[in-house]
């Protein structure tokens, strides 16, 4: 199965978006999903000098095709719990137009 992206927008909230990493590193080591679930923070500001950063968390989720329930039991999860909730979130799906341009958007990311 393709892979699947989760796009959290936390703003300017640093403490939510540090929370968020917190509980995606606690989850795969306690579910053992090592390169199943991984994630990658994406950093701009609004303005050029002064403006707060916008924090975007990308999550990759990477389920074999024989695990597509536990995929989309993660999917599903992910909105719903703490901190996540509460950011603007945009899923890219197998088969979206957008998959390819947020793979390599977050493969480019250190």
């Amino acid at each position: 199965m393709p892979q699947s992206y989760l796009i959290f927008d936390f703003g300017a909230d640093e403490p939510a978006g540090q929370q968020a990493r917190h509980r995606i590193e606690a989850w795969r080591q306690a579910f053992r999903l090592g390169e199943k679930m991984q994630w990658k923070f994406e950093r701009s500001s609004t303005t050029e000098h002064d403006g707060p950063e916008q924090i975007r968390l990308l999550v990759r989720l990477d389920f074999s095709e024989h695990e597509r329930l536990s995929h989309q039991r993660w999917l599903e999860r992910l909105q719903t719990e703490a901190p996540f909730r509460n950011a603007k979130l945009e899923v890219v799906r197998p088969g979206d137009a957008a998959l390819e341009s947020t793979a390599a958007r977050f493969d480019a990311l250190p």
